[in-house]
C-alpha cells in the first residue's frame, strides 16, 4: 500500500489534504478515486485512507481509521557518526533509517577526512533520503538527519540516554551484546561510530570518562558506513525489535 507522510495539519475532519511534492507523488504513480494509501503524521500514527479525488495541485482522500504506527522500535536510538566522505554518508542514513534510528548525528572529530562544507546542502539531501527510505520500509517516523561540530556535545548527548555506545577497535572494551544486555529495559540508545579514519586514543578516553560503554564488535574491522547498520541492527535484535 503506497505510504505518504504528511504534517497533521492536514489531517482533519476525517479528510487528508495532499499538496505539494506528495500529490505530485500521487500523479506519478497514478492513483485514482476508490484506491487505499496510508498516510503517516511522522509522529508515530498511521492513517489509513481511500483516495476520492485526484487533481494536479492537491488531491483528497477519506480517513477510515487511524491507529498507532507497528514498526516503530520500542528503544529510541540515535546514531552519532563521524562525518563520512562522499556516498558512504548516503548509505549511512538510508540503512539505518531501515533499521529503526530516530535520528541520525553526523560529526567532526580529529581523524575526519570529510569536510562540513556545504553542509546545508548535504542536510537537505540527506534528510530526503531518509524519507524516502522511511516511506519504502515503513516507518512511523522520518528520523531528523543533522550535524554537530563539537565532539564534547555528542559525548553529552549520548550519555542523556539509557544505554550509551561507544564503538573502538583497540583496547579495553565490553561485547556489544554485554554492553546492550547490560541495560535490560531501556528506552532509548546512542550508538556512537567514528569516521574512516577512526578515533584518536584521547577521544575514546573522553568517551570513557563520560560514563559511555567501549564496546567491541568482534574481530573485524568494519568500514564507516557499515558499523553504525550492524551495530544498530544487533540492538534491534537484542531488544526484540528483529
Amino acid at each position: 500500500m503506497t505510504r505518504f507522510f504528511m504534517a497533521g495539519t492536514n489531517l482533519g475532519g476525517g479528510t487528508a489534504i495532499i499538496r505539494g511534492r506528495d500529490a505530485e507523488h500521487v500523479r506519478v504513480l497514478r492513483l485514482k478515486p476508490g484506491e487505499d494509501i496510508v498516510i503517516c503524521d511522522g509522529h508515530g500514527t498511521d492513517y489509513y485512507c481511500r483516495m476520492v479525488r485526484v487533481g494536479d495541485g492537491e488531491s483528497e482522500a477519506e480517513i477510515l481509521r487511524s491507529e498507532p504506527s507497528k514498526s516503530e522500535p520500542t528503544v529510541r536510538t540515535t546514531i552519532l557518526a563521524g562525518l563520512p566522505k562522499g556516498e558512504r554518508a548516503d548509505f549511512l542514513v538510508q540503512k539505518c533509517t531501515e533499521a529503526g534510528a530516530a535520528e541520525i548525528v553526523f560529526f567532526s572529530c580529529t581523524r575526519c577526512v570529510a569536510k562540513a562544507q556545504n553542509i546545508e546542502n548535504k542536510l537537505t539531501r540527506w534528510n530526503r533520503i531518509a524519507e524516502e527510505a522511511a516511506k519504502q520500509s515503513g516507518r512511523g517516523v522520518i528520523p531528523q538527519v543533522s550535524y554537530l561540530s563539537d565532539y564534547g556535545e555528542v559525548l553529552n548527548r549520548a550519555v542523556h540516554t539509557d544505554m550509551g555506545l561507544f564503538l573502538y577497535e583497540t583496547g579495553d572494551r565490553v561485547p556489544l551484546r554485554a554492553a546492550i544486555e547490560s541495560r535490560p529495559g531501556a528506552r532509548s540508545a546512542a550508538i556512537i561510530t567514528g569516521p574512516e579514519g577512526g578515533f584518536e586514543p584521547f577521544e575514546a578516553e573522553l568517551a570513557r570518562h563520560a560514563g559511555l560503554n567501549i564496546c567491541a564488535m568482534g574481530p573485524r574491522i568494519l568500514r564507516c558506513e557499515t558499523a553504525p547498520v550492524v551495530a544498530l541492527t544487533a540492538l534491534m535484535y537484542a531488544t526484540w525489535n528483529l
